[in-house]
């Protein structure tokens, strides 16, 4: 989580680390596997059938959200690369759909209503900024992963 830079999106601690790990090993998410090292045991873990399960519904849950900033969907990024391509290709292209379709109301709600407060104006101006910007990410995602494939 370190060398990935995990911290700038994912808060978490050593304790909160383990504490995750026991209850996803009591959820049978992962198994442990215990292998001796020359100096000290060293513990590692594979992820269950039963797992692999959870990890595909939760990948659709976070992936498919479109929170105002998509925190959700960042989580979801951060397991991009162990998901299937042309899984994660839905649900970018979902946040693309639900993404346009923010746009447009916005820009219905600035073009068609000259009586909006000016604070109010500038913070749907700011609102649109923000998901224009995410859609230009969205869709540099989307040609990344037809690039790779």
């Amino acid at each position: 989580m370190e060398e990935r830079h995990y911290k700038y999106i994912v808060n978490f601690t050593k304790g909160s680390f383990y504490y995750n790990l026991q209850q996803l090993e009591e959820k049978q998410y992962i198994k442990k596997v215990n292998q001796l090292d020359s100096t000290r045991e060293k513990r590692n873990y594979i992820i269950t059938e039963l797992g692999d399960k959870e990890f595909e519904k939760l990948m659709y849950k976070y992936g498919s959200k479109t929170d105002y900033i998509n925190l959700s969907f960042y989580a979801a990024m951060l397991f991009a690369n162990e998901y299937k391509s042309k899984e994660l290709t839905k649900l970018i292209e979902k946040q693309i759909e639900q993404t346009k379709k923010k746009i447009f109301l916005l820009e219905q709600s600035l073009n068609n209503n000259k009586a909006i407060p000016t604070y109010f104006k500038k913070m749907l101006e700011n609102s649109r900024s923000h998901h224009l910007v995410n859609l230009q990410w969205f869709e540099g995602l989307l040609n990344d992963i037809k690039d790779q494939n």
